[in-house]
């Protein structure tokens, strides 16, 4: 069936919940943990005689139940529950960031991961600027100093990263990197390929290539996520932008992109 005549057979009970403002907040703080009538009404801001209409409505619906004086959600309320907050998420982090995603090429990143890019909100953009115009690579380079594993994926090499990831190697931190075949062609060029040869001596570290071009450029360790995007026109990668974050959230949408795209790639000997 197509996806508009579902909504055409259930779109009044979906509105009820994305229009009832305290319907959502009781599925939200639900979501998290089991609630009192009390602390229902501390959550939202809003009295007994007001919220009592909207339990009844949920209760009735069986998205939630009242065991010993508390309300939780039902194995229906959680399924339920889990697809708003999973809404509020992925508006929240389009919205925060809005003019970082309009002005980048977002087909970059796998549909999979699209679909779980509310796991990027608690983030920040961090960008170059005329005071300040290393901005980004001295974050990246704060990123790596105190990182404990390094995986990466890039389209293009610049000899300051590879300096930065080459000294942390050196001191027996595990790299895994995945590169496109353009920059493997660089990578055995000067001046990478005597550094090449040392690195790949090392048993902490790993290079893979994929047959694809990869519009972005991406690191993530156990501490920080560090995404950049190429331009909106696809073409021209932004160096002087990315979107940083230190979220547990984020680094495990960080290591799921990581994974996506090492499925597809095939380990190299560059020696």
């Amino acid at each position: 069936m197509d996806i508009l005549d579902i909504y055409e057979d259930v779109q009044k009970d979906v509105q009820a919940i994305y229009r009832s403002r305290l319907q959502a907040q009781m599925l939200l703080s639900l979501y998290v943990d089991n609630n009192t009538l009390a602390r229902l009404r501390e959550v939202t801001g809003s009295t007994s005689q007001a919220l009592l209409p909207k339990i009844r409505i949920l209760e009735s619906n069986k998205l939630i139940e009242s065991v010993e004086h508390e309300y939780r959600l039902t194995p229906l309320g959680k399924i339920v529950a889990s697809r708003v907050a999973d809404s509020v998420m992925t508006m929240g982090t389009i919205l925060e960031h809005k003019e970082f995603w309009q002005s980048h090429y977002m087909e970059a990143i796998p549909q999979p991961l699209l679909e779980s890019i509310g796991s990027l909100y608690d983030s920040k953009i961090v960008s170059d600027t005329n005071v300040e115009i290393f901005n980004v690579y001295h974050h990246f380079l704060d990123m790596i100093k105190n990182a404990n594993h390094i995986y990466g994926i890039t389209a293009i090499m610049s000899s300051g990263h590879a300096e930065i990831l080459g000294n942390r190697i050196h001191e027996g931190i595990p790299v895994k990197l995945i590169v496109t075949k353009s920059v493997v062609e660089e990578l055995r060029q000067q001046p990478y390929i005597e550094q090449i040869h040392q690195l790949q001596k090392s048993p902490n570290f790993q290079v893979f290539m994929v047959d694809n071009n990869i519009n972005l450029g991406f690191t993530v360790t156990d501490k920080c996520l560090s995404l950049g995007l190429y331009k909106s026109d696809g073409v021209t990668y932004d160096t002087t932008t990315d979107l940083f974050s230190y979220d547990e959230t984020a680094i495990k949408w960080g290591e799921k992109l990581f994974e996506y795209y090492l499925d597809d790639a095939v380990e190299l000997d560059l020696i």
